[in-house]
């Protein structure tokens, strides 16, 4: 168990300095991402007179695309600078690879999360910062990084990577994003949890379901 969380760490390790020296992914995922609300914001207020509809589903859809612009950029550069043979050479399982890929997905999306929500918050004038939210913000971003991480892994290997991956990932994350938008607004509308709860499960589910298939899959996917 010690040897396969230090492979993990040490996936995730490699991700980080990577990411941390180019600043390639974060960058585009970031300016994306307030982009997308800055827009959103000035193009939504001209036609409705309050957010609170709409909120839930802006920020689930500005986080979709923002991570799917990192999750593009985390394979393909295995792939393009061959490191992905490196990888393959290491002494770990191929599952671990997948587990440390993904969850250094996670991360990148987490942090775009973190600095997108509390400027949605103020520009929207809607109660975003708190504890529920960022719940269903932790898992629907968990689940999307396992399903978007396999996903990619798919398309990397394919001359047109940037278009498979979205056509392939957004039917499979529909679930998701409707479970996400669904429960996030039942925090917002304070709605009792039991009314919303399923909706919560369904992520859970969805994370379940991705990371394991992805743990199965992916020594096949990186070898085929």
């Amino acid at each position: 168990m010690r040897t396969a969380i230090r492979q993990i760490a040490a996936i995730i390790r490699k991700d980080m300095l990577l990411e941390l020296r180019t600043r390639e992914s974060t960058t585009a995922m970031v300016v994306f991402a307030v982009m997308a609300i800055v827009m959103f914001n000035f193009a939504l207020r001209l036609r409705v007179d309050t957010f609170r509809p709409l909120t839930p589903g802006v920020l689930w859809v500005t986080l979709v695309f923002a991570g799917t612009l990192g999750l593009s950029r985390s394979m393909s550069s295995e792939q393009i600078n061959q490191c992905i043979d490196g990888l393959l050479l290491a002494p770990c399982d191929r599952s671990m690879i997948f587990a440390g890929k993904a969850i250094a997905n996670a991360i990148f999306t987490l942090a775009v999360a973190l600095l997108v929500t509390p400027i949605m918050a103020i520009l929207f004038d809607e109660t975003l910062m708190q504890p529920g939210v960022w719940l269903v913000v932790l898992l629907g971003v968990i689940g999307y990084a396992g399903a978007g991480t396999l996903i990619a892994t798919m398309a990397a290997s394919t001359r047109a990577r940037e278009v498979f991956l979205p056509i392939l990932l957004f039917p499979l994350a529909l679930p998701l994003l409707v479970a996400a938008v669904i429960a996030t607004s039942g925090f917002l509308d304070r709605l009792p949890l039991g009314e919303f709860a399923a909706w919560i499960g369904i992520e859970l589910a969805f994370i379940v379901i991705f990371w394991t298939a992805g743990t199965l899959l992916f020594e096949y996917l990186v070898e085929g």
